[in-house]
C-alpha cells in the first residue's frame, strides 16, 4: 500500500515533476513539426450546387445510370410478350415453280418419239395460321400449267385451278393450353415481374440517396464540431501559455494542450476525408459520370434532420407491406407462373385428339384435241383443236364444280408413365414448395418491418437522450472554464470537459443519423426489399421440362443489424 503524503509537501514534488518533464522536453525539441491545420471551411475546387433532399432524388431517377439500365428491362420484357404472340399472326406464302423434263421413252403410251419432253410451270399462294384455339388453318389456290409432246395427250397444253382448304383442331390435349398459350401468359408475368423489380430498384436507389444525403449533412455537422473542438484546444493552449508566462501555471500544462490540439486536428483530418467520401457518395449516385465537372462539384445541403415526435405505427406498417411489398408480388406472379405451367403438364397428360377438315375445288382447261381414228397403237390424225381458256378454269373453281372434301379424327393416347405426367408430378411438389417458400418469405417481411419500426422508435429516443448529454456537456465544460478561470480547475479537467463534449456532439449526431437513416428504411421496406435491413433470403423456384419457356424469378430480402458505438473515444464519420 503506498503511503499516504502530505498535502504541501505533495503539491511540490508535483510542481518540481512538472518543470523537469517541461524542461527535458524543451531541450529535446519537437520530434516532428508536423502543419498547422485550418479551421476554416475547405475551399471548393468547382461548381458548388445547394441541393435539398428532393431535389436530389429527382436528380437521382432522372440521371442515375444504374437506374437507366434496370429502365430497359421491362421493355424487354415487353418483346418477349410480343414476340409470343407473333406465333398467331397470319402468314403468307407463294411459291413459282418450272421445270423443263427429258426422258427416254419406256411405254408405248408417250408415243413414238425418241424421248419425253414436258415443261410445267407451276405457281400457289395462300395464308395460314395458328389459332388461339389450339387449332389450325391453311387456306390457297394453285395453277398449274403443263405441256408435252405425248402424242396421246387430249389436253395439250393443259392448265389447272385448284383452291384448297384445311383446318385442325385438337379435342382433349392442348385444347384449353398448349405451349404458345402458356409461353404468353407467363412472358405477360414476366413482364409485370420485370416492372416490379424496376419499381423496387426505383425504391432502392431513392433510399441510398436519401441514406447518402444524410450521410453528408451529418459529415458536414461533423467536420464543424471537430474545428470548434479543435478551435477550443488552440484557445486553451492560447491561455495556458500566457499563464506559464505569468507564472502562475506549470509547464508541463502546454505539453498537454499542445498534445490535445495535436489529437484535435487529427480528429479534423479525417472528419474532411470522411466529408469528402460522402460528397463522392451523393455525387455518384445524382450525376451522370458525363456531366460537366462530374468529379469537382461540390454539394452543400440545404435541408436538415427533421425529427419525428412521435413513435411509428408498426402493426399498419406491417399490413402496408403485406399487401405492397415487392418482392411478395414478384414471388405471388410466380406462383401464377408455375401454376400456369401445371395446368399446361396436366392438359398433355390427356390423349390427344383431333379433328381435320379438308376441302377442295379444282378446274381444268387447256387446248383440247381431237384426233380421227388411228392405225393400231398409232393416234390417229388432229380434226380439230379446241381451246379452254384459263377463265373457265376459274370459273368452275369459283363455281364449286368440282369439289373434294374429307373430314377425319385422329387419336393419339400414351400408355404408361411417360413423360408428361412426370412433368406434373414435378410440378405440383414444385408448386407446394414454393408456397412454403412464399410463407416463410412473408414471415421474413414482417419480421423485417417490425425490426426497422423498433429501430426508428429506439433511435428517436436516442436522440432525446443525446441532446440531454450534449446539453450537459457544454454547461460542464462552462463550468470548467470559469473555475479554471480562478484557479479552482486544472487543464486535465479543462481539456477532458471538452472531449466530453465533443463526444456527445458525436454521439447526438450519430443518433440523428442513425434515425434519419432508419426512417429511410423503414419507409422503403413497406414497399420493397431492401439490401441491409432485415435477415433471410428466400428462392421461389419455378419448374422445369417439357413446356417449361420461361426462366423462374429469384425472390429474395436482405437484412441488416445496425450497431452504433457510444462509448469511447470521439466518433469519427
Amino acid at each position: 500500500m503506498i503511503p499516504s503524503v502530505p498535502h504541501p509537501f505533495r503539491r511540490g514534488l508535483v510542481a518540481l515533476s512538472l518543470t523537469f518533464v517541461a524542461a527535458t522536453a524543451s531541450a529535446q525539441g519537437p520530434l516532428l513539426q508536423a502543419p498547422a491545420v485550418s479551421t476554416q471551411p475547405m475551399a471548393a475546387t468547382g461548381p458548388v450546387r445547394r441541393v435539398k433532399l428532393d431535389e436530389a432524388v429527382t436528380m437521382a431517377l432522372e440521371q442515375n445510370v444504374a437506374l437507366q439500365v434496370q429502365k430497359m428491362n421491362p421493355g424487354i420484357s415487353e418483346l418477349d410478350v410480343a414476340q409470343a404472340y407473333g406465333t398467331w399472326l397470319p402468314a403468307l406464302t407463294s411459291q413459282l415453280f418450272f421445270q423443263s423434263l427429258e426422258q427416254p421413252v419406256n411405254t408405248l403410251l408417250q408415243g413414238n418419239a425418241q424421248s419425253f419432253q414436258q415443261d410445267q410451270v407451276f405457281g400457289n399462294f395462300g395464308v395460314e395460321q395458328f389459332l388461339p384455339t389450339g387449332g389450325n388453318y391453311s387456306l390457297g389456290y394453285q395453277a398449274t400449267r403443263n405441256k408435252n409432246n405425248n402424242l396421246f395427250a387430249t389436253l395439250n397444253p393443259s392448265t389447272q385451278g385448284n383452291f384448297t382448304f384445311s383446318f385442325s383442331q385438337p379435342l382433349l390435349a392442348n385444347r384449353a393450353i398448349d405451349s404458345t398459350r402458356q409461353q404468353i401468359l407467363i412472358s405477360k408475368n414476366n413482364q409485370a415481374i420485370s416492372e416490379m423489380q424496376f419499381r423496387n430498384t426505383v425504391v432502392s436507389t431513392v433510399r441510398a440517396v436519401k441514406n447518402a444525403y444524410w450521410d453528408l449533412v451529418v459529415a458536414q455537422s461533423a467536420l464543424e464540431v471537430q474545428r470548434q473542438t479543435l478551435e477550443l484546444s488552440r484557445q486553451t493552449l492560447s491561455d495556458n501559455r500566457k499563464r506559464v508566462e505569468v507564472g502562475t501555471m506549470a509547464p508541463i500544462d502546454i505539453v498537454q494542450a499542445e498534445a490535445e490540439v495535436a489529437a484535435n486536428e487529427e480528429t479534423v483530418i479525417i472528419a474532411e476525408q470522411t466529408l469528402a467520401q460522402a460528397q463522392d457518395q451523393l455525387r455518384a449516385l445524382i450525376l451522370d459520370p458525363r456531366t460537366a465537372d462530374f468529379w469537382n462539384t461540390t454539394f452543400e445541403t440545404a435541408d436538415g434532420p427533421s425529427l419525428a415526435t412521435s413513435p411509428v405505427d408498426i402493426d399498419a406498417a406491417v399490413q402496408k407491406a403485406i399487401a405492397n411489398r415487392l418482392d411478395l408480388q414478384q414471388a405471388r406472379k410466380q406462383i401464377e407462373s408455375n401454376d400456369i405451367r401445371a395446368r399446361f403438364f396436366k392438359n398433355q397428360v390427356l390423349p390427344s385428339l383431333s379433328a381435320d377438315v379438308n376441302y377442295g375445288l379444282a378446274g381444268l382447261g387447256g387446248t383440247v384435241i381431237t384426233r380421227g381414228p388411228g392405225n393400231g397403237l398409232q393416234p390417229g390424225p388432229i380434226v380439230s383443236e379446241d381451246t379452254r381458256p384459263y377463265s373457265d378454269v376459274l370459273g368452275d373453281v369459283l363455281q364449286f364444280e368440282y369439289p373434294t372434301w374429307s373430314v377425319s379424327l385422329n387419336f393419339r393416347y400414351p400408355i404408361g408413365r411417360n413423360g408428361n405426367r412426370v412433368n406434373l408430378e414435378r410440378q405440383v411438389l414444385q408448386n407446394e414448395q414454393t408456397l412454403l417458400q412464399l410463407r416463410d418469405l412473408e414471415r421474413q417481411v414482417v419480421q423485417q418491418v417490425r425490426d426497422l419500426g423498433r429501430q426508428v422508435n429506439t433511435n428517436l429516443k436516442r436522440v432525446g437522450s443525446t441532446q440531454a448529454a450534449r446539453t450537459l456537456a457544454e454547461r460542464r465544460l462552462e463550468a470548467e472554464q470559469k473555475k479554471f478561470g480562478v484557479g479552482l480547475s486544472t487543464t486535465f479537467n479543462v481539456l477532458q470537459a471538452q472531449r466530453d463534449l465533443a463526444q456527445a456532439r458525436n454521439n447526438e449526431q450519430r443518433a440523428i443519423l442513425d434515425f434519419e437513416k432508419s426512417r429511410v428504411d423503414f419507409e422503403a421496406a413497406q414497399e420493397a426489399s431492401i439490401a441491409g435491413a432485415g435477415a433471410g433470403n428466400v428462392t421461389l423456384g419455378s419448374a422445369t421440362g417439357t413446356g417449361n419457356v420461361a426462366a423462374g424469378t429469384t425472390t429474395s430480402v436482405a437484412g441488416t443489424n445496425r450497431t452504433t458505438n457510444t462509448t469511447g473515444g470521439a466518433q469519427r464519420f
